[in-house]
């Protein structure tokens, strides 16, 4: 198993990308610190792992965006598992609007999600990652380089999060790895939200998968694997870097 004896935090756990991360990396022996706000979804997948293997995961519900959630999750893997090896942001927000029209307080909780919570986490990980010679991972968007219509908050906080996570590859390294993935269109709730900015968000969507070379939505699993690549030892020597995984919708 690539992960056995590993130990990391994803959060935005319980949904979408994160849950396929979850499940990927614990059958790669990873011991697991979860968080997601649904306590339901959040039981169910801790049920979901620990039914294969018994006392390898933990589950904090809470919000990214506040400090101390993030500290929490740091002092739940060290306190729990006894170590920390690579971290997962997942957790993120739209804040759907065109600048004139987005109300300030859902630009300021798009920013607090999607880049303050990563910082927050970064912040109290980073000794430890350190010490285990471990990974950092950002979940970006190819919004980080590709404006979409009414998404200037979302694409905003996508591109600072990239920056954000080369910084810390440049000031950790050699010590820790931080890289960012960059997924286009998943077929997840989030794509089905982001659509609502479209005259019609079903015909949005299909175009979205149209669109890509491969003519197709990528899908959780897609992204798990490459995060799986990242945090193991395969990719010892990619550090500082930033990887579209998008059905090739870049180079359309």
């Amino acid at each position: 198993m690539k992960l056995k004896n590993k130990v990391g935090i994803i959060t935005g756990a319980t949904s979408g990308m994160g849950k396929a991360m979850a499940m990927r990396m614990h059958e790669e022996g990873a011991s697991l610190v979860l968080n997601g706000r649904n306590a339901a979804r959040a039981e169910e997948l801790k049920n979901t792992l620990e039914a294969k293997r018994l006392d390898s995961v933990a589950i904090m519900i809470g919000d990214v965006r506040q400090v101390a959630t993030n500290e929490l999750l740091v002092k739940a893997a060290i306190d729990q598992f006894g170590q920390l090896d690579f971290v997962i942001t997942n957790a993120g927000i739209l804040g759907l609007g065109k600048v004139t029209e987005v109300q300030v307080e859902d630009w300021h909780a798009t920013f607090d999600t999607n880049l303050h919570s990563v910082y927050y986490l970064a912040k109290y990980s980073l000794p430890h990652l350190r010490n285990s010679r471990g990974t950092f991972i950002g979940n970006a968007s190819i919004a980080a380089f590709k404006n979409f219509p009414n998404h200037p908050a979302y694409c905003a906080s996508k591109a600072a999060m990239v920056a954000l996570v080369k910084q810390m590859a440049l000031d950790y390294g050699p010590d820790v790895r931080a890289n960012c993935l960059c997924p286009g269109p998943v077929d997840t709730p989030l794509i089905w939200d982001s659509a609502k900015a479209f005259d019609n968000p079903e015909q949005a969507v299909a175009q979205a998968g149209e669109k890509t070379l491969l003519n197709r939505l990528g899908t959780p699993d897609d992204i798990a694997k490459l995060a799986l690549f990242l945090v193991s030892d395969d990719a010892s020597w990619i550090t500082g870097t930033t990887i579209n995984i998008d059905g090739g919708i870049m180079s359309s």
